[in-house]
């Protein structure tokens, strides 16, 4: 079975980048046709799909946080990174690693991190 674990610092200061990277096991991240994403939840708002890195390392980014997002990968360690720069306290949120099937409709996400709770503050 896939699994997916989200590591990294659970306090970051307005302007600062926040890094988190997510661990892959059972699958690799180069298997043909897998997408890797990164979604987030802030406290009493819905899921925001942010970006994510297919298997043959293209990266595809939300128009609304494309200007501030990087996400990159470590194939010899089967993990995938997201940077996130000059935060504020409004991307305070709960942070989510997540395959993605690009060909599904029905579910779009088979597997996903527990997630990670990140706060910007000073």
């Amino acid at each position: 079975q896939v699994q997916l674990q989200e590591s990294g610092p659970g306090l970051v200061k307005p302007s600062q980048t926040l890094s988190l990277t997510c661990t892959v096991s059972g699958g690799s991240i180069t298997t043909n046709y897998y997408y890797w994403s990164w979604i987030r939840q802030p406290p009493g708002k819905g899921l925001e799909w942010m970006g994510a890195i297919a298997y043959s390392g293209s990266t595809y980014y939300s128009p609304s946080l494309k200007s501030r997002t990087s996400i990159s990968r470590d194939t010899s360690k089967n993990q995938f990174t997201l940077q996130l720069s000059s935060v504020t306290p409004e991307d305070t949120a709960v942070y989510y690693c997540a395959r993605t099937v690009v060909t599904a409709t029905l579910r779009p996400y088979d597997y996903w991190g527990q997630g990670t709770h990140v706060t910007v503050s000073s």
